[in-house]
């Protein structure tokens, strides 16, 4: 099963059987918009809270992740989720919901595809038939926590990003329809000293270069052999250092096969979300919506997610601290070869 040095390689195949995504109003206005199964026209969705509304975020596209699996609640033996808030409080309480065995994780904005390597490796080695990953952001719960509450108004450089609202959930079964989860390579923390919490884009960079360089390394593959690589929210600022980085050390990637989750959510030059797009929810929304009905469809067949994170607290940032990165990459395939 161990490929390489940090490289899981699932040989029995686990499949996505269902996913969702479920996202707020800025995300409904931007060109993915018809990928996700539920659009809230407003922030507040109707709660009295915004943790409260990230909550539902999580409860919904964890409901319609079932639904689109054709199982039921009692059919899921564990539920593998995280997200930014302190305590991971909007994954805690979805899971009180939930009423499964739950393992709750923190990856910053890398979470999307940490909690889907680790359900597919309960997959892979029998000790689930069916489990479900997930996570989720709101731009004002985020705001509020980790910079400055939207009603305090305060602006922002421009290399900053907007924190998307939304939450996405896959549901991963030794059997049936749907997208073959590969591989999964666990990414190592990686620091070059940058302090400032509005360049995480920047921050995040080397951490998904040397992510993607493990995973050649390990399984012997190359970009060719993808249809599609994507980070997830290293945006307008991160995204070019990345492909600057790889480049340099002898990984050239085209820009038709290379993208951002945080460049793809939102239309950076109509919208105003800064440099792109940010937060758990954005790699999640844009795989479990549109990539994988990309696959569906017939348009991609193997993809390469490298969702990216920051691992700063507000009590880090205000002691000085540089901010850690990681990022964990895992290989989807339509399962044709």
């Amino acid at each position: 099963m161990l490929r390489g040095n940090q490289t899981w390689w699932f040989e029995n195949r686990p499949v996505i059987i269902g996913a969702a995504s479920v996202v707020g109003p800025d995300e409904g206005d931007g060109p993915l918009a018809a990928d996700f199964d539920l659009v809230h026209p407003e922030l507040d969705m109707q709660q009295k809270s915004w943790e409260k509304a990230e909550r539902l975020l999580m409860e919904q596209a964890s409901d319609f992740a079932i639904q689109n699996a054709g199982i039921s609640k009692d059919q899921l033996q564990f539920y593998v989720g995280g997200d930014l808030l302190n305590q991971i409080i909007s994954n805690s309480f979805a899971a009180r919901s939930l009423g499964v065995p739950y393992l709750g994780m923190f990856g910053a904005c890398s979470t999307s595809m940490e909690t889907l390597a680790v359900a597919s490796l309960m997959v892979n080695s029998r000790s689930a038939n069916y489990a479900l990953a997930g996570t989720c952001s709101h731009n004002c719960t985020a705001e509020k926590q980790f910079r400055y509450p939207t009603e305090y108004g305060s602006q922002k450089p421009p290399t900053a990003q907007y924190t998307v609202t939304g939450a996405g959930a896959a549901v991963v079964a030794q059997t049936g329809e749907g997208p073959v989860v590969e591989c999964a390579t666990v990414g190592k923390i990686v620091d070059l000293g940058i302090t400032d919490p509005f360049n995480m884009g920047g921050a995040m960079a080397p951490a998904a270069v040397d992510t993607i360089q493990s995973h050649f390394n390990d399984t012997g593959r190359t970009p060719k052999d993808y249809d599609l690589i994507v980070t997830g929210d290293l945006a307008g600022v991160g995204h070019p250092i990345a492909k600057e980085l790889l480049l340099r050390n002898g990984v050239p990637m085209d820009e038709t096969v290379f993208g951002d989750c945080g460049l793809m959510i939102y239309d950076v030059n109509r919208q105003k979300v800064q440099a792109g797009g940010s937060g758990c929810g954005c790699s999640a929304t844009v795989t479990y919506g549109h990539l994988l009905k990309r696959i569906a469809r017939g348009e991609l067949n193997r993809i390469l997610v490298v969702a990216t994170g920051a691992l700063l607290s507000p009590i880090s940032y205000q002691q000085g601290e540089s901010i850690p990165c990681i990022a964990h990459a895992v290989a989807i395939s339509s399962g044709k070869e």
